[in-house]
């Protein structure tokens, strides 16, 4: 491939052979053959019960909470949610035995085979072999139907069937090592996904993201010389006392020979992490890095373990924050993207956040995101380190100011054990097992605050817009243009001062009825070709309407600079030069940026700067305008609409003034969540480029606490306790 900036040593699939030996019995296809040129917007889903028939037959005080009704519970909240009915249904299948070997051993495989006819004590001597495993005379079935699902999915993607889905399966996988059972897993689904794949589809480049709070060691172990495979953990670490407890779950084990760079742990060292903590790891460690990879397939190890209310995880993360890190990986792979469920010990955090990630995928709006936007002192230090670990290997982190910061939360977890006083950071809401009944009740609450009626239409255009609608790669719902006796009442009482000229008063008949679709939540987003300065219009009509957050990005330069005293608009201009007349302030942010000819070289302004702001500030509605003289191109355009959907229930206004079709049908094609746009060659950021966002992170991440991902902030912060 020799695709730049693709991975550590900026080649695609670097050290990986060319050519494969395929095993006999499974087929090998081409990417490219397997792939239609318009992909399934369909999402499939896998479950069968059967695997429900796998349990513990004595008593195990270690091994009692992984029970049958983790995947039942998670299926009937799914039907609850008349959620099944929108999927594509996908029957689960055996693994074969060839199948499994391409990860396990043949005397691993033979063990888990003789135990069908064991009797309980038999069964129970052959389970302490392991380290927190059990056998039932019918797991070995479910463990097989657990890989065959998890391949059923990757088929179903890779063929063009569906664009992504999820497969509920027990036992899961990612602690199962090559010729060991351990920790409730007996075959590695996912690590079989990733060879299965590149042997049939020849694939390159996999993406395995663990988000489950136990590290996947096993996982870890299978591919950490392979640098075809990039494998993210985060997890429950605290200074290797939690299980596995091992020293090779550390940020510095950074993969091993060819495969170094291309295994990232992120050590969790306290609990309570939640929500901002999450999506702080995804904005400055993974999806940096993912981009810079360029996957061509992500399988998801989905623990939901790590969320609120676990027994095992002892997290403070709500089932939302699923939704939105689905999202995020949504816009890699061009889409392609398999979930496969794991751990989760909370009957109802583990089904309600099993729905929120179904949801993403589906493309429905992405639920508010709930809870401070502040990462914890103890997460911003893992943060760091990871980020210093793997800078000799990342392009985009080249020009990062990292260093280690080995011994700040050691510290201060020694105080902690001293000093039995709650500290700032947030603590654990979830002590014991007694707590599950509370948590319930939270959750109940919680769900019915953040869920709603999803709008009946997608994306709207106004009628005089109808010309550019029929050029659009998706349907589009025109809406009429408001009575113009009623716009001159409305701009001569609100808005006079802000209508400059002719051509702006004429646009503003089908922009504001397009806007007042997306405000009453008549319509998911919508498209307004107008002139920009109509922007200034759009932003006062929210804000009477009654929105108190409101974030424009303005792409190019602003005529009319909107006021943002007040707190209830964020700007954030993205223009070539700086622009005279008001300088950056907390809600007037300038970000002088100018997309590198080669490729798109965005990927660090947005995730490093763009959305931690946004999520920092939490809008109600988000305005993207595209004006005169911009500075980004289509790629880095489309790339700011398909991260910034997980915003304000994925509530969009674009303003367009450019007429260039090629422009308004990757915006359309982003906002009807048709199929993931095209992002352009992936190029690292100049120095200079890395400069300005780190002079910008600097001057605003004590408002915008989203931008705090280490450094000099926090030697700050710990110098201060």
């Amino acid at each position: 491939m020799g695709r730049l900036g693709s991975g550590p040593g900026g080649v695609a699939g670097a050290g990986a052979p060319e050519t494969r030996v395929v095993r006999p019995g499974l087929g090998r296809a081409t990417a490219a053959e397997a792939l239609p040129a318009a992909m399934a917007s369909a999402t499939a889903l896998i479950y069968d019960e059967e695997m429900t028939t796998h349990k513990l037959l004595w008593n195990d005080p270690v091994c009692d909470i992984e029970v049958p009704e983790r995947l039942s519970s998670s299926y009937e909240q799914l039907k609850h949610y008349h959620l099944v009915e929108r999927c594509v249904r996908v029957p689960a299948r055996e693994g074969s035995e060839e199948e499994i070997l391409l990860v396990h051993s043949l005397e691993h495989l033979e063990v888990a085979k003789s135990t069908q006819t064991m009797n309980e004590e038999e069964l129970k001597r052959v389970s302490g072999n392991y380290d927190a495993f059990f056998f039932h005379p019918n797991t070995y079935r479910c463990a097989r139907l657990a890989v065959g699902a998890t391949l059923q999915l990757v088929d179903a993607v890779m063929s063009g069937k569906v664009c992504n889905g999820m497969a509920l399966v027990r036992p899961p996988g990612h602690h199962s090592q090559k010729n060991a059972a351990n920790g409730f897993c007996l075959f590695n689904n996912v690590a079989i996904a990733a060879e299965y794949a590149k042997l049939k589809y020849g694939l390159q480049r996999i993406l395995i993201v663990d988000w489950d709070v136990h590290h996947g060691q096993g996982t870890q172990y299978i591919f950490e010389e392979d640098p075809s495979v990039l494998y993210f953990s985060w997890h429950r670490y605290e200074h290797q006392e939690f299980w596995p407890s091992l020293k090779e779950s550390d940020y510095n084990a950074v993969g091993l020979g060819k495969g170094k760079g291309f295994n990232i742990n992120l050590p969790w060292n306290k609990v309570g992490m939640g929500n901002s903590d999450y999506l702080a790891a995804f904005f400055h460690v993974l999806l940096p890095m993912a981009f810079e990879f360029d996957p061509e397939l992500v399988l998801v190890s989905s623990g939901y373990d790590s969320g609120i209310g676990d027994p095992e995880g002892q997290m403070n993360a709500t089932p939302e924050v699923f939704a939105h890190l689905t999202h995020f990986l949504m816009q890699l792979a061009n889409g392609k993207l398999c979930v496969i469920l794991e751990g989760g010990y909370h009957l109802k955090s583990l089904s309600e956040s099993v729905c929120m990630t179904v949801k993403s995928l589906l493309g429905d709006p992405v639920p508010q995101i709930t809870g401070e936007m502040a990462p914890c002192l103890s997460a911003i230090e893992s943060i760091q380190n990871v980020r210093a670990a793997h800078k000799p290997y990342w392009k985009c982190l080249m020009y990062e100011d990292t260093s280690f910061l080995q011994n700040l939360s050691t510290k201060l977890h020694l105080m902690k054990k001293d000093n039995p006083n709650p500290s700032s950071e947030h603590e654990s809401k979830i002590t014991n097992n007694d707590e599950t009944i509370e948590v319930e009740k939270f959750l109940e609450l919680h769900m019915k605050n953040i869920l709603f009626p999803v709008p009946p239409i997608r994306t709207a255009m106004s009628t005089d817009s109808e010309g550019s609608a029929h050029l659009l790669p998706v349907p589009v719902h025109l809406v009429k243009e408001m009575d113009k006796t009623e716009l001159k009442t409305l701009v001569s009482g609100f808005y006079a001062d802000l209508v400059k000229d002719s051509k702006t008063l004429l646009s503003l008949g089908g922009m504001l009825a397009v806007l007042d679709k997306t405000l009453k939540k008549e319509v998911c987003n919508g498209i307004a070709a107008s002139p920009t300065s109509s922007v200034a219009v759009a932003l006062r009509h929210s804000v009477r309407f009654g929105f108190q957050r409101v974030l424009c990005v303005f792409v190019g330069d602003m005529q009319i600079i909107p006021n943002t005293e007040d707190g209830r608009v964020l700007t954030i201009q993205i223009c070539e030069k700086e622009q005279s007349g008001k300088s950056s302030s907390k809600h007037y942010i300038t970000l002088n940026w100018k997309e590198d000819a080669e490729g798109n070289d965005f990927f660090s302004a947005v995730l490093g700067f763009i959305l931690p702001v946004a999520y920092s500030y939490q809008p109600d509605l988000t305005v993207v305008a595209v004006g005169p003289n911009r500075s980004l191109g289509i790629s880095g355009i489309s790339l700011l609409f398909a991260l910034l959907q997980a915003l304000a229930e994925s509530r969009i206004f674009a303003v367009i003034e450019d007429t260039d079709t090629n422009l308004m049908q990757s915006v359309a094609k982003a906002l009807a969540g048709a199929s993931t746009p095209h992002f352009g060659v992936y190029v690292p950021p100049t120095q200079e480029k890395v400069n300005k966002i780190k002079i910008l992170r600097e001057q605003f991440q004590q408002e915008w606490k989203m931008l705090q991902c280490g450094g000099k902030l926090l030697v700050f912060i710990f110098s201060s306790y």
